[in-house]
């Protein structure tokens, strides 16, 4: 069976619907086989969420451009596509599956300044960006955690800045250590039930 982090997905396909609540807001989504945590949101994106959400609420920023990087059904994008509509978002996935699930959830949950980008990793991409969002496909392997990072760094705008959820046990020190040497900085912004939220700023 391919992983999600695949461009031709082969399992034969099992849609189904989840709901996700998220500060009161609910959204709706279709996921399948091969994609990431189909059978509903994972921990680690709900948390990824809510720290990047609450940053950038106390900061008082509400614009940008935003990259969803390995988007998955588009789970990150779209919820905050829905909470800062001011937000000009891009989904990115290798992943054909995943992409064709993204652009339905976005139509489905009213995210209308979301585009979606077939991409590995960042070869797809040629846009800068404020802000990177990305819960890193650690199935695939360090190298290919460690290059969405290189292209985070080259693809940020001056002051962007990238946000990563990472387990402890999947990697999140040496992802610190990597990204103090690339970025100059690195902060963990939030820790909950073993998992970490990081940020490295441009």
């Amino acid at each position: 069976m391919a992983h999600y982090y695949h461009e031709n997905p082969n399992t034969k396909s099992q849609r189904a619907d989840i709901e996700y609540y998220f500060d009161g807001k609910l959204f709706r989504f279709v996921t399948d086989t091969d994609v990431f945590s189909r059978k509903g949101v994972d921990f680690g994106s709900d948390l990824l969420l809510k720290t990047v959400s609450a940053e950038l609420q106390k900061k008082n920023i509400s614009g940008g451009r935003l990259l969803d990087l390995g988007c998955g059904y588009g789970v990150v994008g779209v919820v905050m596509q829905s909470f800062f509509p001011e937000m000009k978002v891009v989904l990115a996935d290798i992943n054909k599956r995943a992409l064709s699930l993204s652009s339905e959830n976005a139509e489905k949950n009213h995210a209308k300044e979301v585009e979606i980008i077939s991409s590995d990793g960042w070869s797809g991409l040629e846009q800068s960006f404020d802000f990177v969002l990305t819960n890193p496909p650690v199935r695939a392997g360090k190298d290919v955690v460690f290059s969405f990072y290189e292209g985070a760094f080259s693809h940020l705008n001056e002051g962007g800045t990238l946000y990563v959820v990472l387990q402890k046990k999947q990697g999140a020190p040496s992802s610190i250590t990597f990204l103090e040497k690339l970025f100059g900085n690195c902060e963990v912004l939030e820790k909950d039930a073993g998992y970490w939220i990081f940020a490295a700023r441009r």
